[in-house]
């Protein structure tokens, strides 16, 4: 089975034995983003090919040469919100996914950033012994070690089974974040729910999404900027959202770790300067 994951306006590339064999068509052309990051001025099949190698090469992602001492890509991305409120003791343990892996429980805040600082859209992955024994060392668990299965119902169960109560996943689709509120009710838990990778995703879908998720990233989502009515906003061009007070209390607490100065206002949300967003907004 080989390693697929959507990244630079959800391309889909297919990893094979740490090369790249197959990438897609992105479904947006300009990402603010990657525009700072990388200098990357429009999105193309082959940018994101050089990107995914850039990755391979410098992370070792799907390879058993897996690194997870990567600091801080953006300052209120998932894995930097999860870090934060790990390190702060707003939660006790997050599920998330990693390449060669799949889900992984862990309190380890060094981990959680780690595997998620440059991670996007994974789809598919193997079991890489490696990548896992890393993630076992540095005090997190493999859901599914024979099969690196993306199961994140699977892991919060899991992580409740553990005894954690004050728990974040990263969801991805409206039918995972309703089976994780389902598990939320049986266990009489905490639960945060974190939205991502949602380009393209339908208005039906980002209703529901809305509905369940305590914070979501904007993406280059046209139904997430048009329906979204936030409790707070961190970022103009790919925000990230909070819809609950649970999920704004992330941010504030994330807020507090970052160096670089911070305005804080009152107005009404969300603030989207159009020169700002990603093109086009699918």
């Amino acid at each position: 089975m080989p390693h697929i994951m959507e990244l630079f306006g959800k391309t889909r590339v297919v990893v094979r034995e740490g090369k790249v064999v197959e990438v897609g068509e992105p479904i947006a052309s300009w990402c603010p983003v990657f525009s700072k990051a990388a200098e990357v001025l429009e999105l193309t099949a082959e940018e994101a090919k050089k990107n995914m190698e850039y990755r391979i090469k410098e992370l070792g992602m799907f390879t058993p040469e897996r690194k997870f001492d990567h600091g801080v890509f953006v300052n209120f991305g998932a894995s930097e919100i999860m870090m934060t409120a790990l390190r702060r003791g707003l939660l006790d343990s997050t599920v998330t996914v990693c390449d060669g892996a799949g889900t992984v429980i862990t309190s380890n805040p060094a981990l959680v950033q780690g595997i998620g600082a440059l991670m996007s859209g994974l789809l598919e992955t193997e079991p890489i012994p490696q990548i896992i024994q890393g993630i076992e060392e540095r005090g997190g668990l493999v859901f599914n070690k024979e099969k690196a299965s993306i199961d994140q119902a699977g892991g919060l169960v899991k992580a409740c089974e553990l005894g954690f109560r004050n728990i974040a996943v990263s969801v991805v689709c409206p039918e995972d974040a309703e089976k994780l509120r389902e598990i939320e009710r049986k266990y009489d838990i905490d639960l945060i729910l974190i939205g991502a990778h949602l380009t393209g995703i339908k208005c039906s879908e980002a209703e529901k999404l809305l509905g369940t998720l305590d914070i979501i990233t904007g993406c280059a989502s046209r139904s997430v900027r048009d329906l979204i009515s936030p409790v707070l906003q961190v970022g103009t061009s790919v925000p990230m959202f909070a819809i609950t007070q649970k999920g704004k209390e992330l941010l504030i607490e994330r807020a507090k770790e970052v160096d670089s100065p911070l305005l804080v206002n009152t107005m009404k949300l969300p603030v989207l300067p159009e020169h700002k967003q990603p093109r086009p907004l699918g």
